[in-house]
Formats: structure tokens, sequence, C-alpha cells
């Protein structure tokens, strides 16, 4: 059965003006094409948009009839007439690969569906694109030159023409001298943008639908730097080689009336400090925060922030009063210091994580030795066992039953070991980062610094803050004696009770400050992998 084709043409613009010849020519050749190959053609299609992106819906549309098997086969004058990115090539190569693309036909480019063929005509796409590519890169660099020559590289501004026989833009002598009046008569601050747009429009300066200019192509006109010799181009201000209509005084002028006139926007506050770390005591809501201002009898003006609850429960009307930034900030700075490290207490623990880090090293490394000596003494009875086997001693069931337990036994060994070998001072440097880091809470509560009582706050104490009766308030829940974290809690019972007890007994257990979790998971490691009994005996 003969395989059916679509025909498909495209010109890269819709103007009718541009390309004219090339879709009449397109189509004269593929209809020639296509009788001289005796193809039957069901349906033409005309597309005049650009390949370089994705989404031509005629493009598109064909592809979607293909699959749905209306036609195995498309016709094209060449392959850049199909695609010019890689999305579009992508999809023709996989549904050539699918099946549900047959056939394609160029009368200037070679084709068939084979391996090869479908490597040629990636090669055909990719190229493509490179023109594409380069035409564009070739095309910024042009406009990049004649900025740098001064000229601008786009539309003339209103009051000037595009000359193009000698590629320059020059000043249109009617129309220029309303905008250099438009300027003068805003410059008096007596008019508003909309008096200039009709004043323009008097003038017979208006848009393509005859309507008069809105406010912001008036100001745009009016703000634009094109008319005292300059120009923007990418954010960047140039020096331009057009003749000016406008002196630079007057431009001026235009821009403190634009900048009087204007409506300026009012400043959005910044969202209070502390807002975010708090509850209220009472219906649960958030705190957030809020200007006020006092007016003394002499006429002197005071700013003051306040924290309240923000009152959004539904079914409960809270009565809880406002508190200034400054009370809860006292607040806060003797909540944190409850839980900061007195600078005496930090040496000693120094001191003592110094000593215990040694210890540790050492106690761990004759674990490691003792557990390496277990290893061989392991590697010797596998290598007899071995032996009473091949000598046939031995039966093959024990044989495999004994090697089994032996080499599950020397593998739990070596793992130990790693693990030991890993977490033997692992535990050393948090311990240093959090000293460090509970000695400078006493520096951050004293200092002036709300952000970093907020960080710290927020780190230590979590969501559990809450203000109840203008008083902070750290929540705790049922059944739990702190909501602390293990290690502040520890602290901060600690400093609670440093006058009663020795300093080092109460911050530290009377081992050390190694975390006893790792002498008995070395212990019972050795121990569960070869025998108690052979570790103590």
């Amino acid at each position: 059965m003969q395989q059916k084709f679509f025909l498909y043409v495209r010109k890269s613009t819709d103007t009718e003006d541009k390309q004219i010849l090339s879709i009449e020519a397109q189509l004269t050749e593929l209809r020639a094409f296509a009788k001289q190959e005796n193809l039957e053609i069901t349906d033409e299609f005309i597309e005049k948009r650009s390949a370089k992106m994705p989404g031509r819906p005629i493009f598109n549309e064909v592809l979607n009839r293909i699959e749905a098997g209306e036609a195995s086969g498309i016709l094209a004058w060449h392959p850049d007439r199909l695609a010019r990115n890689s999305v579009d090539g992508g999809k023709i190569v996989y549904l050539l690969d699918c099946g549900q693309l047959l056939a394609l036909k160029f009368p200037s480019f070679w084709f068939e569906n084979t391996s090869q063929g479908k490597f040629m005509l990636s090669i055909a796409f990719g190229q493509s694109k490179y023109m594409v590519d380069s035409l564009s890169e070739n095309t910024k660099r042009g406009l990049r030159q004649k900025v740098r020559r001064g000229e601008y590289p786009g539309i003339a501004a209103v009051g000037y023409i595009n000359d193009v026989r000698t590629k320059t833009i020059v000043v249109d002598k009617w129309k220029s001298v309303f905008v250099r009046q438009a300027c003068e008569l805003y410059a008096k601050n007596n008019s508003r943008l909309g008096d200039i747009a009709d004043f323009l429009a008097s003038k017979g300066i208006t848009t393509r639908t005859g309507k008069p200019l809105t406010k912001d192509q008036v100001k745009y006109i009016l703000s634009n730097p094109f008319y005292y010799g300059y120009f923007r181009y990418c954010g960047e201000l140039h020096k331009g080689k057009h003749q000016p209509v406008i002196t630079k005084k007057l431009f001026d002028d235009v821009q403190e009336v634009l900048k009087l006139r204007g409506r300026p926007q009012k400043a959005k506050s910044e969202p209070q400090i502390f807002c975010g770390l708090l509850s209220c005591g009472t219906c649960g809501m958030g705190i957030t925060g809020e200007y006020k201002a006092k007016t003394q009898k002499n006429g002197n003006v005071h700013e003051y922030i306040y924290y309240r609850c923000t009152k959004k429960h539904k079914t409960i009307k809270c009565p809880e009063p406002c508190v200034r930034q400054e009370e809860l900030d006292k607040q806060i700075s003797a909540l944190l210091q409850t839980v900061s490290l007195p600078a005496d207490l930090a040496a000693k623990l120094n001191e003592m994580l110094e000593k215990d880090s040694k210890q540790a090293a050492q106690s761990c490394a004759a674990f490691v030795q003792e557990a390496r000596t277990k290893i061989q003494n392991l590697s010797g009875k596998l290598q007899r066992l071995l032996d009473s086997y091949l000598d046939q001693d031995i039966e093959q069931e024990t044989y495999r039953n004994k090697k089994s337990e032996f080499m599950s036994n020397k593998k739990s060994l070596e793992e130990q070991i790693v693990r030991l070998e890993q977490k033997q001072t692992g535990w050393i440097e948090p311990m240093k980062s959090w000293i460090a880091e509970a000695t400078d809470l006493c520096l951050v509560a004293e200092n002036n610094d709300l952000f970093a009582k907020k960080v710290m706050s927020r780190k230590i104490f979590g969501s559990n803050l809450t203000l109840s009766a203008r008083r902070l308030c750290l929540a705790v829940a049922q059944n739990t004696k702190s909501p602390l974290k293990p290690h502040w809690a520890v602290l901060c019972a600690a400093r609670q009770k440093i006058s009663n007890n020795n300093q080092s007994l109460v911050l530290v257990r009377p081992e050390g400050l190694e975390p006893p979790a790792l002498w008995f998971e070395a212990t019972r490691s050795i121990q569960l992998s070869y025998g108690r009994k052979e570790i103590t005996g």
C-alpha cells in the first residue's frame, strides 16, 4: 500500500512584506517533487512562524495527526523547515524510532529510515540549531558594536525617524517641536500627565489607533534620555550620535516635577524582630508587633514597639495586654542567662574534655587491638579448619557450619573495629562547639543584638515560649519534666544547684565527659563477637 504524506512548508515570519516568495516557492518545488516521486499528499500545511523555539501550533498538529495514523510521512524542503530546536528535532527522531513516522522526503536532503539516516538527520537538526544560535550571537555582537558607535539599535523614539537608507536615526522636524513643547509645558509644574497627552493628541501625536497617549506612555516620553542625546541599552546609559531636541537642564527640570508629582510608595513596615518566636499563653495564637507613637504635651513624639496577641481565635476573646519590646528583651535575656555556661565552668569542662579525649583514644585503641588479635585467631582457625577438611578429617557439613560461624564472627569484629575507630573521637568536636555556644550565651544576653537573641532562643527553647500577663514563660507539656533538650536542661538545672554542690559534679558524671555508650558498645561488641569467657579469662 502506498504511503501517505503531509506536505509542510514554513517561513520564519508572519509579516507579509518579508520572505514574500518563500512559501510560494516551497509549494511549487514540493508539489513538483511529489509528482516526480509519485508521493500521495493527503494534506498541505503552511506555517509562518520561527522554528527557533518549540510550540508551533501547525507543526504540532502535523505530529499529532501522524500519531493518530492519518499519514506516515512528511514532505518538506529541508530538515531546517521542520526543526531548528532540540525539542522538535528530538520529537521527530522519536516518532521514527517508534515506527509512527516511517518516511521523510526532502528535495535538497537525502534521508532513509535507518540508523545511519537518523544519525545524519540528527546532524542536520543540530546544524540548523547551530545556525540559529550563531545568527543570534552575531546579531547581538552587531548591536553591541552599534551601541559603541553611539547608534541606538532599536525603534526611534517619538519625534525621531529611522532612516532606512543610512541606517541611522534622524530628527522628525515636525513632531520633535511638539515633544519639546510638551517637556517645557510639564516643567512649569502646571500640567498633569493627562494634560500633556491631550496636548500631544491635539498636535497629531497619538497611538496607532488614533487615541491619546496613556499616562504611562507620556511618562516614558518625559523620562526618556534619548531626547537630550543619550539612550539606555540593557539598563546602561550610553552617549548617542543622534541630534538632541531638548537640553539636559530642561530634562532635569522635568524629572524634578515627575518626582514631585509622583505618588511615593508607602514604605512597608518590616516585621518586628521577635515575631514568630512567641505564642499567646491564653489562646495559643501568635504574637505580633506594631508601632505606636506617643505625643507629649511639649510636642515631642516618641515611637515604641509593642507585642501583643493577634487575637485571631474564633471562640476565645483573648484578654492579654501588650508589652513593650524593651521589657520583652529583658525577659528573653534573663531566660538565656539560665542556660548559659559561666566562663570558669567552661574552662574546667574544656580541661576535662581534653583529658577524656586522650583516655577515650587509649581505651578504644586497647579494645581495637584486642579485637584484631581475635581476628587473627579466627583466621588461623579458618585455615586449620580448611586443612582438616582437605585431609578428610571432618565431614563437609561440619566444615560448612564451622566456616560460616567463624566467618560471621570475623566480619562482625571487623565492622566493630571500623565503627569504634570512627566514633572514638566523634563526640569531641560537637562537645567543644556546644561549650563555646553555651559560653557565648552570656554575651548574647548582655548585648543589644535582638536578632541574635531570637536565633538562640529559637534554637534552645523552640516553640515553647509563651507570653501571658506581660510575662515570658517556658511552656511545659504534660508528663514532661522540661521542654528543653537534655544538654540544655541539665545545664539549666546545674545553674540552679551550683551554690550547694560541687561545680564539676553538677555538670559532669563522676566517670567523665565521654559518652558511656561508646565504652559499653566497645565492650559488648567484642563480647558478643567472640564470647565473654575468652575476653575475661
